[in-house]
This record gives C-alpha cells, sequence and structure tokens, in this order.
C-alpha cells in the first residue's frame, strides 16, 4: 500500500496550492509533458484522447447547425494582417513573425496565425460575388500561436489547440442570430458534455474581441472560485467587409457589404474540466469525453476464473458502445485504484473470487466515491445497464450539481465597493453587481476591489437602481470576477 499512498501524496492539496495542485494533475495524470520551447507543452496520448472526444462531439454539433470545415493556411503577410486596424493592434504584441524563407530574408513578414479572420477575408472576397453565394458557415480545427508571457498548461500556452468558427452572411440580423446561436451551442456542450454550469453573456466594450461590433461569452466558476471564459462568439458587423472590399450583388442588383461572425474554444475547455471538477485524488472526467468510461479491476487475478469472468464484462460493456478496458496487469489492485482515480475513470468495476461466487461484481464511481453492488444475471445485461445508467444520467447530472452548488455558495450579490471586498474576505467567486456602463468605473471596481468584469449576462436581476461604483443610475447588472 506504501506505493498507492505515495501515488496520490504526489499531488499537492488543492487547499494547501490550486496552482500546484493542478499542474500536479497535468503531469501526473499524463495530460501533458513539458518541452525545451518555453511556454509549449507535449499533449500526451490520455490528453489528447480528452480533446479527440470534444472534438468529435463539436464537430456534430457545428455540421447538424449545417457548418461546414475547412483548413486556412498557418501564414499570415503583414501587409494582409494590416488591413483591419483594430484588429492588428489588438494582436500585435502576441504576434510571432517569419522573417526568412531558408536563408532568404522575406520582403513582406509572415505572422504565424494567432487567429484567421484576415485570412477567411482574402478568400472571401474572391468567392462571394452574389446572394447566391452566402451564407458560408465555415469551421477550422487547428493549432495558434500567440506569444504568451506567463504560461500554464491548458490555459495559457504559446501554442494550442482550437476550433475558429467563421461565417458570412447577406445581413446584420442573419449574422448576429448566429453569433448567438452557437454561444447557445458552446453552452450546450459545457453543461451537457462536460457537466459544467455556464453564465451566457456579453462582453463589455473595453473587453470584445480585437475587431468585433460585440462579443459573447460563455463564463464558468472554477473549484478556487476564479473564473474562466470557455468559449466566446463574435459579431463583427460589415467592418472586415469594408477592409478587404468584400461585397456581393443583392436581389435587388445593388452592391453591398456581408456581415460576417466567428467563434471559438480551445484546449482551455481540458483546463476548465480539471479545475471545475477535479479533488485531491486527482482528475474527475465527465463520461462525455473520458477516454476511458469504465475501468475492470481483478481482484485476486490469479485465481481460477476470476480473469476468464473480467474479460467476458469486458466483451459485454464493449459491445455496448462503452469505451472500457481491463486492467490485467501485475500491479496490485491498491495501485491500480489509485492509477484510476488519479486519472478520472468515471466508473470502476471490481471483480474477484467471492464476488463470482455470490454471482455479482462492485461498481464504484468516481466522482462521489460511492460504491454499489450489481448482480451479473442475464448474461451480464443488468450490469451493461446499470453502467449505462450511471454513464449517461447518474454521474454527469451529479457532476454538474457539485459544480453549480460551488458556484452558488460563491456567488455574491453586492450592491457598494465595500461589499464587494467583504464578500471577498471568504473567498474568490462571482461578484453580481450593477453597473452604469462607463468605462471608468469599470476600472474603478477593478482597482480597488480586484475583480474585473466577466459578462453583462443575459439573465437580468435588477439588485439595485444604481452603478456599485459611482452611484449613477444601473444600466446592466454585470457579473465580475478574478479570471484565469
Amino acid at each position: 500500500m506504501a506505493k498507492d499512498k505515495k501515488l496520490v501524496s504526489e499531488i499537492t492539496s488543492m487547499d494547501e496550492d490550486f496552482a500546484q495542485w493542478y499542474t500536479d494533475i497535468c503531469k501526473k495524470a499524463e495530460l501533458i509533458e513539458y518541452t525545451s520551447v518555453k511556454g509549449c507543452m507535449v499533449i500526451r496520448p490520455y490528453g489528447y484522447a480528452i480533446w479527440e472526444n470534444i472534438q468529435r462531439i463539436l464537430d456534430g454539433m457545428f455540421k447538424a447547425t449545417g457548418h461546414e470545415n475547412v483548413c486556412m493556411p498557418m501564414f499570415i503577410p503583414e501587409s494582409l494582417l494590416q488591413k483591419e486596424k483594430d484588429h492588428v493592434e489588438g494582436f500585435a504584441p502576441e504576434v510571432a513573425w517569419v522573417t526568412h524563407g531558408g536563408n532568404e530574408k522575406l520582403e513582406d513578414r509572415l505572422c504565424v496565425r494567432p487567429t484567421s479572420e484576415t485570412l477567411f477575408c482574402e478568400h472571401y472576397a474572391n468567392i462571394v460575388h452574389s446572394y447566391r453565394d452566402l451564407p458560408k458557415l465555415y469551421n477550422q480545427w487547428v493549432s495558434v500561436v500567440r506569444w504568451e508571457k506567463t504560461t500554464r498548461p491548458f490555459l495559457r500556452s504559446r501554442e494550442f489547440l482550437w476550433q475558429e468558427g467563421h461565417t458570412i452572411h447577406a445581413t446584420a440580423q442573419e449574422a448576429i442570430e448566429e453569433t448567438e446561436r452557437m454561444l447557445n451551442v458552446y453552452a450546450d456542450f459545457c453543461e451537457n458534455s462536460l457537466a459544467m454550469p455556464v453564465v451566457k453573456g456579453k462582453k463589455t466594450d473595453s473587453d470584445k474581441f480585437a475587431g468585433a461590433e460585440s462579443t459573447y461569452a460563455i463564463e464558468a466558476l472554477m473549484h478556487d472560485g476564479k473564473a474562466l471564459q470557455a468559449g466566446t462568439s463574435h459579431y463583427f458587423g460589415d467592418g472586415f467587409a469594408k477592409a478587404f472590399d468584400i461585397q456581393y450583388t443583392d436581389k435587388e442588383n445593388k452592391r453591398v457589404y456581408p456581415h460576417q461572425t466567428s467563434w471559438g474554444v480551445t484546449t482551455r475547455l481540458i483546463g476548465a474540466v480539471i479545475m471545475t471538477h477535479g479533488d485531491n485524488s486527482g482528475l474527475v472526467l465527465p463520461p462525455a469525453v473520458a477516454p476511458v468510461q469504465a475501468v475492470i479491476v481483478p481482484i485476486a487475478q490469479h485465481k481460477e476464473g476470476v480473469l476468464e469472468k473480467a474479460n467476458e464484462i469486458y466483451e459485454k460493456l464493449k459491445a455496448a458502445g462503452i469505451r472500457v478496458k481491463l486492467d490485467d496487469s501485475d500491479n496490485s489492485p491498491g495501485w491500480k485504484f489509485a492509477e484510476y482515480e488519479m486519472k478520472g475513470v468515471p466508473v470502476r468495476i471490481e471483480i474477484g473470487p467471492r464476488d463470482i461466487e455470490n454471482g455479482q461484481c462492485i461498481v464504484a464511481t468516481r466522482y462521489n466515491g460511492e460504491k454499489q453492488t450489481v448482480s451479473l444475471e442475464n448474461d451480464f445485461s443488468v450490469l451493461a445497464e446499470k453502467v449505462q445508467s450511471l454513464l449517461d444520467k447518474d454521474i454527469p447530472e451529479g457532476m454538474f450539481a457539485k459544480a453549480a452548488e460551488n458556484r452558488e455558495n460563491r456567488t455574491y450579490a453586492c450592491t457598494t465597493l465595500d461589499e464587494i471586498t467583504k464578500a471577498l474576505e471568504n473567498g474568490d467567486g462571482f461578484i453580481k453587481a450593477m453597473w452604469c456602463g462607463d468605462e471608468a468605473c469599470e476600472d474603478e471596481v477593478k482597482e480597488k476591489t480586484g475583480v474585473g468584469s466577466r459578462c453583462i449576462p443575459f439573465e437580468q436581476e435588477q439588485l439595485s437602481d444604481v452603478c456599485v461604483c459611482c452611484g449613477k443610475p444601473a444600466k446592466h447588472m454585470v457579473y465580475w470576477g478574478k479570471a484565469y
């Protein structure tokens, strides 16, 4: 058992040092490894398998809403990037540049893609000519580079994986509807597949995407009370179209500018899962994205019939479409328990000689540690149905409720700056407070309390009639918080 205890003791307690706890899990659960390139990481097979499941589910949701996948180049000429002033200024500090091709200096520097709006605009200008060419509903799965100064696995790295949707529409109304529709797709995914409650809302003008008319976001609260922006959706209006001279002939035979959107989520979602659901024993994965949904651990596997029965269970669950693993290695059962707790496998099935004699097995759920005895009757059908029910309903609902309770306990409604300061004495969390809409007040709230605006939620509450900062008439209720 000393070996089993050592595995868990290598994780720093989240109450002792949350940042170190997070890094420990990324390493010990074999999600990432560091590289010689500062700020870049190797996403190991287990970590990448989580991303593949995220990608698979979201890709299906995108295609169900009519989107097609494309792939743009990773290099952007500086002259092209310069066409949209606000956009280039917003990304300039984070851009990595290619200055030489082989031994020759490039006349026009190439930006390593931080985002692809300009490339899509160039493409649209070549292919959009008539209203019949609209809309274009595109998405791509790629990596991007942003030269972050402070990096952390999944949350901020200089190269990361993401999807970026880019669409172009005939009217502003269509584009705005698209912007909101995709934000709802993200929210549905986070809540139903990641068991992570989110707040949907609009970013303040000071926090919107460079070049956008408006930015919408989903905000989640992590276990330590810090906020994490889990996804964004942007409405560009016709600003990019004018900058890149994208025009089409409408039904009245007039030349007009189209309206655009973009939207994206990244491997940051893996970090969100870790910090929303993880505990001091390691990862706790939602079944929808877990690489292994159920692991079978034979007890006293050297005894006659144990491995045979474990294999029969494995084949039954596999045939039911469950991502199942049978660990018949020579490691001790205790080591295996600790290993799969560390990796956040949602369900563990224990089967030993006494279980076989009694026609049953033990089923343990990772998120709450509960164990139950399940019959092996009816050719393991009872077990298969039970495991499927746990994966489809009980576990994701229980995980969501647990995360929602944490958010509820860490959300404070405040009407003065003093109330915000006092609320934060209990630890970080979401602050709900009224705002007049003045950027100066937004800045002052952050300066005096340490919390910045996260979003103006779609679901508004009238906490008071006046701004939390200046006392003038309030326009919005805003979620505030410290953020990753």
